[in-house]
């Protein structure tokens, strides 16, 4: 039996539907971000799922129990939402105990429960601090402290990085993943930063109008986008016009000057999706010009445009030399490193 299970989940606001058919379980400690654009439905099924909001159809269970009709207070989930909603009149303390209060926990257990939340987010010693002495970091500590401090069965957590600086961010994503595996505690994030998803997550559930476009590891939904929406929306990608060639035995696919044997699977004017890293400068390929050529310090990009289009080249600064602005190059990757959609599907 899964841990958390949505089946066939459906919210409409008068004759907007907003989430259609959603459907998903996920296992006891797994780490779920949901991935989209603004507008595509994933905090409207976080609500969902923490009871802020009712489905209109569907049903959602956790460890085999329905949801649907129980009070949010009753379900046992914590939350973190993008504004932290912080008591500013309490102390980090005082914001950290209030789920434990309402729960009537005796007072013993609750400050030595504070203490041991506050620590293991970072805060020990902030106790008495309130939240207007404290920077945006710190608010988040003590937002997820004291969503973890009652024990959740499961952790929501709605864009909870998305107001602080890049290099926090960064930083608050690899202790929310260190805390998340050190509890076990299973965990769904709402997040539109692909990047973060594919950090912290297990599995993504990338979204698109309400409905689910690919569930997979980040790996999978990377390498192996199922949807012309996945392959552009999670990170950058190429995407070429190929075609299959019949007459030849066995059949080929090509695009441009570039060609490989055909797979199975894939008939008739096909579309390579292939990520900017897989592709290389070599003799054999594609015939293309480097258009644009910028230095990102770890690795260059490299703007072209080739017979087949515009392609985007991202290649490691390993030191050695780089081709320039309008040099004549040939591009080519492994058959193994690009993905296919045609009219006999993904390949």
């Amino acid at each position: 039996m899964s841990f958390l299970e949505l089946d066939r989940v459906a919210k409409q606001f008068g004759p907007q539907t907003v989430v259609d058919d959603f459907s998903l379980t996920v296992g006891k400690g797994e780490f779920v971000s949901f991935l989209g654009p603004s507008g595509c439905g994933k905090t409207t099924t976080l609500q969902m799922i923490a009871g802020f909001l009712d489905p209109s159809r569907g049903a959602i269970r956790l460890e085999g129990r329905d949801l649907t009709a129980m009070q949010p207070a009753k379900r046992g989930l914590g939350v973190v939402f993008q504004s932290y909603a912080l008591f500013p009149h309490m102390t980090a303390a005082e914001n950290v105990a209030f789920g434990l209060e309402m729960r009537r926990v005796p007072r013993a257990e609750c400050r030595e429960r504070v203490r041991a939340a506050l620590e293991m987010v970072g805060l020990a010693g902030y106790e008495e601090r309130y939240p207007r002495r404290m920077s945006g970091g710190q608010q988040q500590r003590v937002a997820l402290a004291r969503a973890l401090v009652i024990r959740p069965s499961v952790l929501l957590l709605d864009e909870p990085l998305s107001n602080l600086d890049a290099k926090l961010r960064e930083d608050m994503q690899i202790e929310l993943r260190q805390i998340q595996r050190n509890l076990g505690t299973t965990t769904i994030l709402v997040t539109h930063d692909q990047n973060e998803a594919m950090s912290l997550s297990d599995r993504i559930v990338v979204m698109n109008q309400g409905c689910i476009e690919q569930i997979g590891t980040p790996q999978e939904t990377y390498e192996r986008p199922a949807s012309a929406f996945v392959s552009q929306f999670l990170g950058k990608t190429n995407d070429l016009a190929a075609t299959i060639d019949l007459s030849a035995t066995p059949r080929r696919l090509a695009a441009g000057s570039w060609s490989v044997p055909a797979p199975a699977g894939i008939a008739g004017p096909v579309t390579v999706s292939i990520r900017p890293e897989r592709i290389g400068f070599g003799d054999a390929g594609i015939a293309a010009k480097i258009v644009t050529r910028i230095f990102q310090g770890n690795h260059w990009l490299f703007q072209c445009e080739s017979e087949c289009g515009p392609v985007i080249v991202i290649r490691q600064n390993d030191g050695q030399p780089q081709p320039a602005e309008g040099e004549a190059v040939r591009l080519a990757w492994r058959p193994e490193d690009m993905s296919l959609r045609g009219a006999g599907g993904v390949a």
